[in-house]
């Protein structure tokens, strides 16, 4: 029984856990309460609720329609069965990626981990406003509703966990938050967010492939071209009129689902329109300079990226002068992709970049060098940066680099291991073997704080490093686990990228 409701989830008794499914955790964010800080814990009782199935996920670019909603703040909780409260078990928050664009929480099912698990734990996932609904920024916003709202309802979900994961057998002393891509940035900006005063909503940090996005002052000249463009697209004027929020606010959810599509196809150079901004308040510092200078969440974190995290992000671009994989690319072209993500990178920089990553090391393929760039400045770097700040600072910090050269090890590939929708049907013994290793190492951390695995045979190591780097950091191979150093190459590509120059090009 809670305070908003009393929930009746179902029993799975031959996986041994307990499901509660599509749990309001704040009021519908619709109509006047768009752009404005979630109401949680819901305004009204809500009585009796059958948490058997998942809520519709939060609407986005091209996931509008069935299955969809702007009335989406819904968690789900997962328990070993027969938990009762009291039980005081660690718990693990996790947050889906999508580059703040696009996901939901049904494609992750949690019974790999819990199963694999030496000791009982709690798996709870809560769905986020993306886009333009969750990340819209500018002025007019800052004056009349909430910026970062899709980062804010993480953790007004955070808080709903403290409120109430206890009733579920959980303890909210010992919760650990994680997540992949924009999941895995989410959980990174939780550390930043605050001046990095947690609140005490988490005691832990994880993330796969945390994505280094551009983080520009709330009311800069490219936030408020974007809060412009969506505006008129949605018929609503521009910031200049006195009416344009009030105007987006009554416009139907359709409308602004056009008025997204209309502005990604009139921007066809970038990948992520809508991300985390500086706000001032919540989000102040940007992470390579909170990072650096020690603005952050002390506690123990693991973080990590995999080979090949830049490969085939330029191939979808429409703008063919930004894809590197067009027959005529060249140096100008990978430019024009790196620039595309972040809009002050000067041709300077890249080119000290070039002599970073020589064409010749790629076989001549400006395709592989942009991939190479793109990869460790968004998440190969970022995951170093987390880790190794945090070694700085005093605290256990833990690297990984996942490489499957029988799967790949492109971006997300790693959730192969974690979730059964993600697990590749071609995976075999060596590759079943290791994703077994790997829960072990990551259930491990959520319920103990230290990273072990009764099969692999490795210790994982904490990073020492407090350079860029952070190093050392754990191999996961299908050919074996072991721990490396990171190789001094990638140490100087690292460092050249989150130098005070660049780090202010790639992050305002």
């Amino acid at each position: 029984m809670l305070v908003d409701g009393t929930f009746r989830g179902v029993d799975n008794s031959s996986i041994g856990i307990t499901s509660f499914l599509g749990i309001r955790f704040a009021d519908p964010p619709t109509g006047n309460n768009r752009w404005r800080a979630a109401v949680s814990p819901p305004s009204e009782n809500l009585g009796t609720v059958d948490a058997t199935d998942f809520a519709d996920i939060c609407a986005s670019i091209g996931q509008t329609g069935d299955g969809t909603s702007e009335d989406c703040l819904f968690g789900n909780v997962f328990v070993p069965s027969g938990t009762t409260g009291g039980d005081n078990l660690p718990v693990v928050v996790w947050i889906h990626g999508g580059g703040f664009q696009s996901g939901g929480t049904p494609d992750f099912d949690p019974v790999l981990l819990m199963n694999t698990s030496t000791n009982p734990m709690i798996f709870a996932s809560f769905a986020y406003r993306l886009g333009p609904l969750g990340f819209l920024g500018g002025s007019r916003l800052k004056e009349d509703g909430q910026l970062n709202i899709g980062i804010q309802d993480q953790r007004v979900a955070l808080r709903w966990v403290q409120r109430y994961i206890a009733k579920f057998g959980g303890d909210p002393s010992r919760v650990t938050i994680w997540g992949q891509s924009g999941g895995a940035g989410s959980t990174m900006f939780h550390l930043l967010a605050n001046g990095g005063d947690n609140e005490g909503l988490f005691h832990a940090a994880m993330g796969d492939s945390p994505s280094l996005s551009v983080t520009p002052d709330f009311d800069s000249a490219e936030v408020e071209s974007l809060f412009d463009q969506f505006a008129s697209f949605a018929n609503c004027g521009t910031n200049e009129d006195d009416d344009v929020l009030d105007c987006l606010r009554a416009t139907d959810l359709a409308d602004l689902a056009d008025a997204w599509d209309e502005l990604v196809a009139n921007r066809t150079s970038t990948l992520f329109n809508f991300a985390p901004i500086s706000d001032g308040e919540f989000i102040d510092l940007r992470p390579v300079e909170g990072f650096n200078s020690g603005v952050f969440a002390k506690v123990p974190v693991l973080y990590g990226s995999n080979s090949d995290e830049g490969a085939n992000w330029s191939s979808g671009l429409p703008d063919q002068n930004a894809n590197t994989r067009s027959p005529n690319a060249t140096e100008t072209t990978v430019f024009n992709f790196l620039r595309g993500q972040w809009d002050l990178l000067t041709r300077a920089s890249f080119d000290d970049a070039v002599d970073l990553y020589p064409l010749d090391e790629f076989d001549g393929s400006f395709d592989l060098q942009g991939q190479q760039m793109y990869g460790e400045v968004r998440y190969i770097c970022t995951a170093g940066l987390i880790t190794a700040s945090e070694t700085g600072a005093g605290v256990k910090a833990y690297q990984y680099h996942y490489d499957n050269p029988h799967l790949g090890s492109n971006h997300g590939a790693e959730l192969g291991a974690y979730f059964p929708e993600n697990t590749p049907d071609d995976a075999d013994e060596d590759d079943l073997a290791l994703f077994e290793a790997m829960r072990e190492f990551i259930t491990s951390f959520i319920t103990t704080g230290t990273p072990t695995s009764k099969s692999a045979g490795v210790e994982w190591n904490a990073v020492t490093d407090t350079s860029n780097d952070g190093s050392p950091r754990i191999l996961f191979s299908p050919d074996g686990i072991r721990m490396e150093v990171i190789s001094d190459e990638l140490n100087e590509h690292c460092t050249f990228w989150h130098s005070e120059t660049l780090a202010e090009q790639m992050e305002t």
